[in-house]
């Protein structure tokens, strides 16, 4: 595919911008047309110097997405990337805390963008889930997700409960703080902070792992992707603030009645790659797995 139209966004900090704004120039330099996120432009006061759109609708208009920034601003580019018309491979430039899912170091960014000018890319596809809330016989809320759908409570300090059921079957009960359903993208997110296991990104699986569970018998499950998962929480009529939050970025207040289900979704996302950093190295570097 011949790309030579790049949408940028940014965490909305001085090091993202700044590297937003090089890449911009770089790639107006070379013939590239440029969009940017019009939040990143007023944030990085560039005028009119480059065409801007809104997040949502941003990638409608490009063949790529960059993203500077950390997990939480590839998240969001994949929330818009997944939303669009066509598929637009996102590419991940690490200028955030952690960055696993975001390949580029902030020296390669040239290297990084003349490879994708002159197509020296592959692009990676990870598995997105879908997640409704039912209420009343209608969907209050709907949603994609990269890598986690989570069910947890918010100020109030008090045991979380729901029913798990797995391809209309009953599974368990869970009396927990909490209930993460991971990919395998996701596995080394939340999960991984819960006491799920990490599963390597070509894994077609679901992850089930329960956040600080009351019993020692409620353990991470690994589930085929084509299982469709549905979460009852119990409410009892008491005031509450639970949510069912998708990848950190959107989250649906639960209700009385409601019904969570989760299952594969209809499309995938692709990670835009330009090096040959494999899963095992991200492990080491980013996690310091086997040290």
């Amino acid at each position: 595919m011949s790309i030579t139209r790049l949408g940028l966004i940014a965490r909305p900090h001085a090091p993202a911008l700044a590297a937003l704004v090089e890449a911009a120039e770089w790639l107006t330099a070379h013939g590239a047309r440029v969009v940017i996120a019009g939040d990143e432009a007023a944030a990085a006061a560039i005028g009119s110097r480059w065409p801007t759109a809104a997040r949502t609708a941003i990638a409608n208009e490009v063949d790529v997405l960059v993203a500077f920034g950390g997990d939480g601003t590839l998240l969001a580019a994949a929330g818009a990337a997944a939303h669009a018309a066509a598929d637009v491979p996102v590419l991940g430039v690490h200028l955030g805390h952690l960055g696993f899912l975001t390949e580029v170091r902030r020296t390669e960014l040239t290297d990084a963008l003349t490879a994708v000018l002159e197509g020296r890319t592959w692009t990676e596809t990870r598995l997105l889930l879908e997640g409704r809330v039912e209420r009343g016989g209608a969907i209050a809320a709907s949603h994609l997700a990269l890598n986690d759908i989570v069910i947890t409570r918010g100020r109030l300090s008090r045991m979380l409960e729901l029913d798990v059921a797995v391809d209309g079957e009953h599974v368990c009960h869970v009396r927990a703080d909490g209930l993460i359903v991971a990919t395998a993208t996701g596995s080394t997110a939340y999960n991984l902070s819960a006491g799920g296991p990490v599963m390597h990104p070509a894994v077609d699986a679901l992850l089930l792992t329960p956040i600080a569970p009351h019993t020692l018998t409620n353990r991470p499950l690994v589930l085929p992707a084509s299982a469709d998962i549905v979460l009852r929480p119990h409410l009892d009529g008491m005031p509450t603030d639970i949510v069912a939050t998708f990848d950190g970025q959107f989250g649906a207040p639960l209700q009385a009645g409601d019904a969570v289900t989760i299952r594969r979704a209809g499309r995938v996302l692709h990670l835009l790659r330009t090096t040959t950093r494999t899963h095992f190295e991200m492990l080491r570097e980013k996690l310091h797995w086997g040290a």
